[in-house]
């Protein structure tokens, strides 16, 4: 009995991680309206992301999004997940903020920078810590798929 009991829970926990997460798109993450602020501790101004009812209602869930996955320390400490590839992203005058999540997985990822990848993990939105992205995704696992 105990082994159907353990069986079962296993079952569920994986069909609840496979299937319990929402698939979302960078249109989705785009709504969010940015303004200048000034931040004293830096002595500059930054971009401040107000988040949208729609964004606001996927805080602390499971999402899943497709993406280019970036590796931007060498020593594997900062990933990305972008909208689009490396050429084309935030960072190099493509888009804005919304179209870069920050990811937080267990290990270390060996994957090569503008590999396409499914990543599901739990979002957290920041508007508030300018040393992190304003997308955040924790508990990441993240599957390479064809462009």
């Amino acid at each position: 009995m105990n082994k159907i009991a353990v069986g079962l829970v296993v079952f569920i926990n994986m069909f609840t991680y496979a299937y319990g997460q929402k698939s979302i798109s960078w249109a989705t993450l785009s709504k969010v309206r940015f303004t200048e602020k000034y931040f004293p501790a830096y002595k500059e101004t930054y971009l401040h992301p107000t988040f949208s009812s729609t964004v606001k209602a996927l805080n602390g869930q499971m999402i899943r999004i497709k993406g280019y996955f970036l590796n931007l320390d060498p020593k594997g400490q900062l990933y990305m997940l972008s909208k689009g590839p490396m050429a084309a992203c935030y960072f190099c005058g493509v888009g804005g903020p919304e179209t870069a999540i920050e990811l937080v997985f267990d290990t270390q990822q060996k994957l090569p920078t503008d590999t396409p990848v499914i990543v599901v993990g739990k979002l957290e939105l920041n508007d508030s810590d300018i040393e992190h992205f304003n997308y955040i995704l924790k508990n990441c696992k993240m599957e390479r798929i064809k462009a």
